[in-house]
């Protein structure tokens, strides 16, 4: 009975001590796997789900996006890397550049840094950071890039009166959101009709169709021209730098920048040919000249 009895109690007691190795083990798995899961414990941590690359244009405020996970009693603030210069910390601002500002909504984990109206001289590197120890950062890469439109074809372009006109205006440089493009002439923008397909109507004179693929092209046709369609045109799209054009309509060949069709550039073959003529004429009429002197 005795020895039964003692048997009996050293299986309790190895009964209580594998349960608690097990919830033992239990707690330190939880623990491992919370540890993996916001860095350590309760400490600040980084969200890396947010872009890192930023690319905006010339004069197109611009936005980093920095969200710390558990901040807790902590403070975070952005530093130009190329100075080492803290433009922010916590809310406040620590330069005297107004166009640098924090934005943090109330109880967000979200610290965004804007920067208005950026120059190419504000390109580089800026990090985020967390005064813990040792310091936490993280980079964020901004690029900023000069967009300009491009208007193919000569500056100065010839047509005949009653022949069509077609400008194409390219803009590929810039992110990928390029805004819209507007036509104008001189300072009146160019108003024109789009024609559903189900709706009967005559084909309007004056036509626009922007699209994006690679780029942002937008394509002014107007068609049956006239005199007083002559005049500076101008491409000017809403996130980068205008481009224009100077049109002369006119009732004959021009000797040089004629558009044929829906070509926005000049002929070469059209240019030799009327100066051969105008050389011949000239000439001819040296000699008629000459010999009605000599008689």
């Amino acid at each position: 009975m005795p020895t039964t009895y003692f048997l009996g109690y050293r299986l309790k007691i190895g009964i209580v001590v594998i349960v608690i190795m097990v919830l033992g083990f239990f707690n330190e798995s939880q623990g491992t796997a919370h540890y993996g899961e916001d860095s350590v414990g309760s400490f600040p941590y980084f969200e890396y789900n947010v872009p890192r690359n930023v690319t905006t244009v010339v004069g197109q405020t611009a936005f980093l996006h920095c969200r710390v996970e558990q901040l807790g009693d902590k403070a975070v603030s952005w530093i130009r890397k190329r100075d080492l210069h803290i433009l922010t910390a916590g809310i406040l601002t620590y330069t005297s550049d107004q166009r640098f500002q924090v934005i943090r909504p109330d109880k967000s984990e979200n610290w965004t840094l804007q920067i208005k109206f950026p120059q190419e001289r504000d390109a580089g590197i800026y990090e985020c950071q967390v005064n813990t120890e040792p310091k936490m950062s993280l980079a964020f890469q901004l690029n900023v890039v000069e967009a300009k439109a491009h208007i193919l074809g000569p500056a100065d372009l010839y047509v005949k009166t009653g022949s069509a006109l077609s400008l194409t205006c390219i803009l590929s440089q810039g992110p990928h959101d390029l805004g819209t493009i507007f036509w104008y002439k001189g300072s009146n923008i160019i108003e024109y009709k789009e024609v559903e397909g189900n709706e009967i109507a005559m084909e309007p004179r004056i036509r626009l169709k922007t699209e994006w693929t690679e780029q942002l092209t937008s394509r002014l046709t107007i068609e049956k021209l006239m005199p007083g369609d002559s005049g500076n045109y101008s491409c000017v799209p809403t996130m980068a730098e205008a481009a224009s054009v100077n049109v002369h309509v006119i009732n004959g060949e021009h000797p040089a920048a004629m558009q044929h069709g829906n070509a926005n550039t000049a002929s070469p073959c059209a240019l030799s040919v009327n100066l051969l003529i105008s050389l011949y004429c000239t000439i001819a009429t040296l000699y008629t000249s000459t010999i009605d002197g000599f008689r």
